[in-house]
């Protein structure tokens, strides 16, 4: 009676443990579904609007632990598209991003915290080879069952503001009238589709990501 008591207990432990570790799913961003971009002051009177065309994400998620909430993304510095093929590559030059150094923009997420529907995902955010903190408020919805494929998908979005001098950026031109070409202030805006994906399927897109962080 004892042994099968201990049995008995030793089961029930292992599967709450075991619902435990699978309480949190893991989504990868759907890049054709979704938009990384900014926003920034032009001229002083009008804003000048671009985004990244290349990058990836992974996010975990847990709608009962906000604390388990993820987010980890690579960005491909060179794929900036701003409709101006100059100005691309200006902007791909050393006056900002000196992409062909620092080829790309990583996030990953410290902690996070939910207020009401707003996740507030805290992390370091490394541009031009500077690491900053930054907090990004998010907006979750779903999950829903996509009728192509029956995946569980999940919409993310989002927008925060950063000081582009905080990393190096720094370039500008003073204007005959007073003020300069480019703000300081740079809006990023964050528009995702994520996908649920089964674990085994999860190495590969993580072994990506963390090839880029060791860069």
């Amino acid at each position: 009676i004892h042994l099968n008591f201990l049995a008995y207990f030793l089961c029930f432990g292992l599967i709450l443990v075991t619902s435990a570790a699978n309480a949190a799913d893991t989504y990868v961003v759907d890049a054709t579904h979704s938009t990384v971009g900014f926003s920034v002051k032009h001229l002083t009177v009008s804003q000048v609007q671009g985004n990244f065309k290349t990058f990836e994400g992974l996010i975990t998620l847990d709608p009962k632990d906000a604390a388990a909430t993820k987010v980890e993304a690579t960005i491909d510095t060179k794929s900036i598209n701003t409709q101006n093929d100059q100005r691309d590559a200006h902007l791909r030059s050393a006056d900002f991003f000196d992409a062909d150094t620092n080829p790309t923009i990583l996030f990953k997420s410290t902690s996070a915290t939910v207020k009401g529907n707003i996740y507030n995902v805290t992390g370091e955010v490394t541009i031009k080879g500077v690491t900053k903190q930054i907090t990004l408020p998010l907006t979750i919805a779903g999950p829903v069952k996509s009728p192509m494929g029956g995946n569980d998908v999940i919409g993310v979005s989002g927008q925060t503001k950063i000081n582009r001098h905080d990393f190096g950026i720094k370039w500008n031109k003073q204007m005959d009238q007073g003020g300069y070409v480019v703000g300081d202030e740079v809006m990023i805006i964050i528009n995702l589709e994520a996908h649920k994906k089964a674990a085994e399927n999860l190495q590969m897109d993580k072994l990506i990501i963390d090839k880029a962080d060791a860069k």
